[in-house]
């Protein structure tokens, strides 16, 4: 077992590894020293400051960075806090769009009951208003994500305008070879190492020349991305990429 002073010196990701083999000394201290950390995370989603002592939203933080203890691998693509950074906020979304969903509170003192339920249809607007608030902050977030993870494979937002297919038929084709890259292991573990297509290997796989692949190269690329990061609203735009 490790001391405090060795814990420090270990690596973050062989600590990970440890607390998967049912280091549970590793597991709370993990728990409890990166709770800064999951705090950030959250107040990011939340958009204002996160007590632990309090705020639910830390709690649902707190559970999903121990997922996320429990299920990471190198084989991912990418360092445990950028993983687990990702799940935390998605369990915080997730949790926000459930609260959400549940009726609106309403108070216990009968002589209010009027007072709020007299304009039901203003009461429904002012919830449509914060629903589209949140998904609007929610979508910046994943464009955020989504901008930095196309920095390691140095793209950007301004080159896939410029770069992307014009026609419907070719952005359908690129789609769905991005999709058959992701679905194969060699060709994923490839993508992630050396950021860049496999092109000749590709080839074999679609019936689509190596000369177009490396045309429709960069889009490509930003659509696996998308495939393979948690990003739920930029997946329900690319239903219509097409």
């Amino acid at each position: 077992m490790l001391g405090n002073q060795s814990l420090k010196e270990t690596p973050l990701e062989d600590m990970i590894i440890l607390a998967q083999q049912g280091d549970h000394m590793i597991q709370n201290y993990l728990l409890k020293n990166y709770q800064p950390f999951i705090a950030r995370c959250v107040s990011e989603v939340c958009k204002r400051y996160i007590d632990p002592q309090i705020d639910d939203e830390f709690s649902i933080g707190l559970n999903a960075f121990n997922e996320a203890i429990m299920s990471y691998s190198e084989e991912k693509g990418s360092s445990f806090l950028t993983f687990s950074r990702l799940v935390v906020k998605r369990k915080v979304i997730d949790y926000i769009r459930y609260v959400q969903k549940t009726p609106m509170a309403m108070s216990l003192d009968e002589s209010h009951d009027e007072e709020q339920m007299e304009n039901p249809i203003e009461i429904l607007a002012v919830k449509e208003s914060y629903r589209k608030e949140q998904s609007a902050r929610f979508l910046r977030e994943e464009i955020n994500d989504f901008k930095e993870k196309l920095k390691t494979y140095k793209l950007s937002l301004v080159q896939l305008t410029d770069v992307s297919p014009k026609h419907k038929d070719a952005r359908e084709t690129a789609i769905a070879v991005a999709r058959t890259l992701f679905n194969n292991p060699d060709l994923r573990n490839y993508v992630r190492k050396k950021k860049k297509l496999p092109l000749k290997d590709l080839a074999k796989m679609v019936n689509v020349s190596k000369k177009t692949l490396e045309r429709n190269r960069k889009f490509i690329l930003a659509i696996f991305i998308i495939i393979e990061g948690d990003y739920t609203y930029l997946k329900e735009y690319l239903k219509g990429v097409g």
